[in-house]
């Protein structure tokens, strides 16, 4: 039987993640937050947060890490302690949480599979970083010779516990904005197929983004070039997945 819990990766977001979590509170679902090195006043909401939840793990970073970071601790952690599956969930408000049943019923139906949530945006998305997803999509078919992988940038996912394990255990993943992207592509090469949820996805009045335009959009681009020519020597693999279905 599936075994699920909840990471959620959080550096300083205070403003709503007491929300987050008593709304997660009716899924009875375990929950480990990973505090990638916050400040102290943020430890001191997440010290006050962990003592109300008994369904709350609380992990934390003696330094900042960066979002990938922080989840892969989580999965990590979640992995350890005998969880089958772990759903990432954002720690300020972005994703629709009553969707996550839905996102398990994916899972038991086929519980092989990343099973990740597709974003619907409103009016809240700001407009270059709704373009410029578009440059890593194309990239991403282009790294997977498919269009299997609709979306490789919305962090609201299902992961197969096991798969990730071995994934981790021979590749480095990225630590920061470039985590999501990496991982979907390199399970996907790693033959874990991607079932994908159309989810809505908002913006937040007040929210706080870690996204660094400069140093976050030249890691991803270095990212590409890096799957870009792993494609190449996979090729004949992933054309061959093609051929034989």
């Amino acid at each position: 039987m599936n075994q699920f819990c909840i990471v959620i990766p959080n550096y300083n977001h205070t403003h709503a993640i007491a929300a987050v979590l008593d709304e997660l509170k009716a899924l009875k679902l375990p929950i480990i937050m990973v505090d990638d090195g916050s400040d102290a006043d943020a430890k001191q909401v997440f010290a006050e947060l962990d003592a109300q939840y008994d369904f709350l793990t609380l992990i934390s970073h003696a330094q900042n890490q960066g979002k990938g970071g922080a989840v892969q601790t989580g999965l990590m952690a979640a992995y350890q302690q005998g969880f089958s599956h772990a759903i990432q969930v954002d720690a300020d408000g972005q994703h629709s949480l009553a969707d996550i049943s839905k996102l398990i019923e994916l899972s038991n139906a086929s519980p092989n599979k990343v099973i990740s949530g597709c974003p619907i945006y409103d009016s809240s998305v700001p407009k270059h970083r709704y373009l410029s997803r578009y440059i890593t999509h194309f990239w991403v078919w282009v790294e997977t010779l498919s269009f299997d992988i609709v979306d490789s940038m919305c962090g609201f996912r299902v992961y197969p516990l096991t798969a990730v394990e071995q994934l981790m255990a021979k590749q480095t993943l990225g630590k920061r904005m470039d985590f999501d992207i990496e991982i979907l592509v390199r399970l996907y090469w790693q033959g874990v197929k991607v079932t994908f949820l159309p989810t809505q996805v908002i913006y937040p009045e007040n929210g706080v983004s870690h996204f660094r335009a400069l140093h976050d959009n030249v890691g991803i681009s270095w990212l590409h070039t890096r799957l870009f020519f792993g494609m190449l020597l996979r090729s004949p693999k992933l054309l061959w997945r093609k051929v034989a279905g």
